[in-house]
Parts: C-alpha cells; structure tokens; sequence
C-alpha cells in the first residue's frame, strides 16, 4: 500500500506586525520576489522602487512554540501626503493563502495603524482578481486602471471600520480555525 506523504506542516498561529529585524526585512523581500516577479510576472528583476525608502513594511510571520517562525505575507504602508495613506505590495506566501485570514489580517494592520498615524484618507491600488477581498472589508472602488501589464482598482478603504490601533511593532496575533 503507497501512503502519500503528510501535508507541509502549517502553523495554525501567526502575529501580524512591523517588520524591525533583518530577518523580517529580508523575508518580506524574498517573498515579494516570489510573488510579483517569479509568480506574477509584473517585475523582470525586483519590484523595489522609491516607495520602499519610506514605507513601513509589515509581515504575518507563522509562529512555531510561540516564537516567529517565517514570514509569510507582507505589505507596506507610506504617507503620500498630509492625511493620505496608501498600501501597496500586499502578498501572501503560496502555501498560506487557502488559509484565509493573512491578507485579510495584513490589511487590518496596515490601515488600523495608518489610521493612528493621523490617516484621513487610506488608499490602495488593488489587483482587480483582489477586488471582492477588499470589498468585503469595507472598501470601495474609485478608478479602474493598467499597473504593470495587470487590471486594477484603485481602492479607498472606510475607516470607520478600522479604528486606530497604535502599537504596530506589537502587532495582532490571531489563530485560523481549522474545520474540525
């Protein structure tokens, strides 16, 4: 009888925070590549651009005996202007993104502590295949545009429904819920 090898393990525990070490930093990268270079195809080399010298970069890191284990999902956050808030570069590593709650958790923290930071206006160029995501989050579309060779929507987030969270080096921590 051929038994199939066990599944990858996955954590079901994860903190969403600032990225402070190098570590972090590094992984964020790594996984950017992945994504939109690699997997996507948007970028031939690397997707850093200007934004990155001022963007705050966040991870969802998976935790193993309580301790940050990989980085699993990132995004970044920068001030465009007074008041103006934007997030871009939100991914998710392959193997986590049947898991549900990650981009959704990055999201939260990106404008949650935007918010705390004097936000007035948070907004973000969506891939359009993203679109109900962010929808379901309280969302709204604006424009409808081509960023790098792929369909967007330029998305403004409602913050009444993300009320201002100040610490984001510490971060939100949750569990997914397995189906039992």
């Amino acid at each position: 009888m051929d038994l199939a090898p066990p599944p990858p393990y996955r954590s079901a525990d994860y903190i969403v925070r600032f990225a402070t070490q190098d570590w972090e930093l590094a992984g964020a990268a790594t996984l950017r590549h992945a994504v939109f270079c690699v997997e996507q195809g948007l970028f031939a080399h690397h997707d850093r651009d200007e934004i990155d010298a001022t963007a705050i970069p966040i991870v969802a890191l998976s935790m193993i005996g309580g301790q940050p284990d990989e980085v699993i999902g990132t995004v970044r956050i920068h001030s465009s202007e007074a008041g103006v808030w934007r997030g871009s570069r939100l991914a998710v590593a392959a193997s986590h993104r049947t898991i549900g709650t990650i981009g959704p958790a990055l999201i939260r923290l990106a404008v949650c502590t935007a918010h705390a930071r004097g936000c007035h206006r948070f907004l973000a160029h969506v891939q359009a295949r993203n679109e109900l995501l962010f929808r379901r989050m309280k969302w709204r579309g604006i424009d409808s545009l081509d960023l790098h060779g792929s369909p967007h929507v330029l998305m403004q987030a409602d913050l009444a429904h993300y009320p201002p969270l100040a610490d984001g080096v510490a971060g939100l921590r949750a569990e997914v819920r397995r189906a039992a």
